[in-house]
């Protein structure tokens, strides 16, 4: 698989996900789409969304509801495509979605692997690849980051990092669609800064890419501790996404 396949895959399901063809995300124009359900998009995408932001670096893909639609595309007409994921223009578009009772909700840059950066990481633990039952005692909290606790069916490969016998690092990927399957990772608060993290990370894309599918990784912009992490695995920076939700669904996120 070339980086020029694995981009290829991503941007298809981008469109899936959004409601639009692939090639929108190359075009130097801004496109919006009225979202709907598409059982080909992420299974964790909320389908249909009524402001919904993606952009490969070139413009800007909104997938929206009719009643939002305009607004939303008032927004991204007024700023360049990387102001549109940035304070304090949010603010700006959170009013314009005010009315609707939506407010911005998550924010996140995705990453794909790079196949000539991409190499197996060594931390001087032992390492180990989970198959289903080699993790189904580890839905506890310290390894939510990994694991997907709302749909277990999803989670399909693992590897941990073990000291004395003793978990100390996890990585699983999840298939999220079906072709591109999402890693989380977590060490052991005690375990970290030892290289733990890249080395489960990387050694699951490489096991990711033996079962046909793209692996894919996803941070917040303000964690920088993940983000280093996939650059550190050979991944890169290849999309970004906003998402706006309801604002009750919002404020009970946040308590």
């Amino acid at each position: 698989m070339t980086n020029k396949d694995i981009l290829k895959t991503a941007l298809q399901q981008s469109a899936y996900d959004c409601n639009c063809k692939p090639e929108d995300f190359l075009s130097d124009k801004n496109v919006i789409t009225i979202s709907k359900s598409n059982h080909r998009a992420r299974k964790y995408i909320p389908l249909p969304l009524e402001c919904h932001l993606v952009s490969y670096g070139n413009n800007v893909v909104a997938q929206t509801s009719e009643r939002t639609k305009a607004v939303v595309e008032r927004y991204i007409s007024r700023y360049d495509a990387y102001r549109c994921f940035e304070t304090p223009n949010i603010n700006a578009l959170n009013a314009l979605l005010a009315p609707f009772n939506i407010t911005v909700c998550f924010m996140a840059e995705y990453f794909l692997p790079d196949v000539n950066k991409l190499k197996e990481l060594s931390c001087g633990y032992e390492l180990r690849v989970l198959k289903k039952s080699d993790f189904a005692d580890l839905y506890v909290e310290k390894w939510s980051n990994c694991l997907s606790f709302n749909d277990r069916d999803r989670d399909i490969l693992a590897v941990g990092a073990y000291h004395n016998n003793e978990l100390i690092g996890l990585a699983g990927c999840s298939a999220d669609c079906d072709k591109m399957y999402q890693i989380g990772v977590d060490v052991i608060p005690e375990y970290r800064r030892q290289g733990i993290a890249s080395a489960v990370t990387s050694k699951l894309a490489i096991e990711t890419f033996k079962l046909g599918k793209v692996p894919f990784y996803c941070a917040a912009w303000s964690n920088v501790k993940s983000v280093r992490n996939a650059l550190k695995c050979g991944f890169y920076p290849a999309w970004v996404e906003l998402t706006a939700r309801g604002t009750a669904f919002v404020n009970e996120l946040i308590g």
